[in-house]
């Protein structure tokens, strides 16, 4: 179980969220048996949907990012929900490329850059928002920045940080966003940049025992922050039988006529969790009825 803090400055025009996801990587990690650097992307963009999750204002509202640089990894997927609980699916769960320049996982060369960011927010309106930015780096907080300069034009501060284990177990994951109000004015940005200027890694600091609520007063330190409120944030799949079978039944009747005919018994299983579901050649027959 992870823990999110949200701080806001004295005179509300910014706000900074912190969320310590090293459970969340870990679980993923498990789940996915993911190499190094997939852990580390997959993570970082899981913690980016944590944090703008748990932006979203109303119970049942949920943000999905589709991140598709047309790298090794393929497509990675990150769903958050109003709380900040995430579920997260890779396409290549193993890639094995060379550490970048400065002797790190290279998550910009596992990701690619050639590709797009979508962020999809459902929050209960007749259709989603979709918002889709080319990918700038790979690196996922400078795109996730990004697409809030292009999309929402909304002003962000990203950072994002997985540390594996030579064992390839997680040994410290989070990350932080911090955002400007309209009125926000230019002592205030002043303030917050240099306060980015002078703070470490988030690897860094976490390592070094750094609290979430240490570090969302950190990121507005000089601006009289407060905490806002606080989450308990955990890798979360809302999969169920019922959501399958209305998955099934979605592919029309002469589909699932064919995988009655072929099998007596079909598997599905859930991309979030590896749960597997069921379904026998009487079950198919009963959704087409």
């Amino acid at each position: 179980m992870g823990i999110l803090k949200r701080a806001i400055s004295a005179d509300a025009s910014a706000v900074a969220i912190a969320v310590d996801t090293t459970d969340i990587v870990g679980k993923i990690e498990k789940i996915h048996e993911t190499s190094a650097v997939v852990t580390a992307a997959l993570g970082r963009l899981s913690t980016a949907a944590s944090l703008i999750g748990y932006s979203l204002k109303n119970k049942g509202d949920s943000v999905t990012l589709r991140m598709d640089g047309k790298g090794p990894t393929g497509v990675l997927i990150a769903v958050a929900d109003y709380k900040g609980n995430v579920k997260s699916y890779v396409s290549n769960p193993v890639v094995e490329i060379p550490l970048n320049k400065y002797g790190k996982l290279d998550v910009s060369g596992a990701v690619g850059k050639q590709g797009t960011l979508s962020v999809v927010k459902d929050m209960g309106l007749k259709e989603p928002y979709v918002g889709t930015v080319p990918i700038v780096s790979g690196e996922i907080a400078e795109d996730i920045v990004n697409y809030y300069a292009s999309s929402e034009q909304i002003p962000t501060v990203c950072g994002l940080g997985v540390l594996v284990n030579p064992d390839l177990s997680v040994n410290v994951a989070g990350g932080y966003i911090v955002q400007l109000l309209p009125f926000a004015s230019e002592s205030v940005i002043d303030t917050i940049e240099n306060n980015i200027r002078n703070i470490s890694s988030v690897t860094q600091m976490m390592s070094q025992g750094i609290t979430m609520e240490e570090l969302s007063l950190r990121l507005l330190d000089g601006l009289n922050p407060n905490i806002l409120d606080e989450s308990k944030v955990s890798y979360k799949c809302d999969c169920s039988k019922d959501r399958v079978r209305n998955a099934l039944i979605s592919l029309g009747r002469d589909e699932l006529n064919s995988m009655a005919d072929e099998q007596e018994e079909t598997e599905v299983k859930c991309h979030f969790c590896n749960k597997n579901y069921l379904f026998s050649s009487d079950d198919l027959r009963k959704l087409i009825r």
